[in-house]
């Protein structure tokens, strides 16, 4: 009996089909934003009561991330991802690094909607040890390697008498999923 169950256990390794399949489950997200903030200027001004601009919002800093993590067919995914964002009217750049979860339901046959919530430390640069909670919520629609998104986040970091430091951004992300 012991020589059947150990040529039984010999067969099951060397028999290539019960192997597992090997599967990759990996993907690489590329993100380029930029953030925008309410105009300060959308009337006319006193000092040039000839012009005005009349945009809702204006361009306020661009941001980049990368991340890489682990997906469920295209539709569930969860990385860390890293990258920078630049703030110009605050003139604040720092470094997120952050635990990423997503959810890709298809809504057509090549569309899908997008919702991603974030949540790690988000690190000023040139402020000294200033550091902080980093959160974010995106909503986008595209493709499984291609979407426009918008996003809101938000740095715990207290900077110019303000609590937190946030902004609303439109951008676009590539994902490069493995199979």
């Amino acid at each position: 009996m012991k020589y059947i169950l150990f040529a039984f256990v010999l067969l099951s390794f060397t028999n290539p089909k019960l192997y597992a399949q090997e599967r990759k489950f990996t993907y690489i997200q590329f993100d380029v934003a930029v953030s925008v903030t309410g105009n300060p200027e959308r009337y006319e001004s006193e000092d040039y009561p000839n012009q005005k601009n009349n945009a809702f919002f204006v361009p306020d800093g661009l941001g980049s991330k990368l991340g890489y993590g682990v997906h469920y067919k295209k539709w569930i995914t969860l990385g860390i991802h890293t990258g920078i964002d630049y703030k110009w009217d605050q003139k604040f750049v720092a470094v997120p690094v952050y635990l990423n979860f997503g959810l890709s339901p298809k809504v057509g046959e090549e569309t899908r909607i997008i919702l991603q919530a974030g949540y790690g430390k988000g690190f000023a640069l040139g402020r000294g040890n200033l550091s902080g909670e980093y959160k974010k919520i995106r909503l986008g629609i595209g493709s499984d390697d291609f979407t426009l998104f918008v996003e809101i986040a938000q740095y715990e970091i207290a900077l110019h008498e303000e609590k937190n430091i946030g902004n609303i951004s439109f951008g676009i992300s590539l994902i490069s999923f493995d199979y």
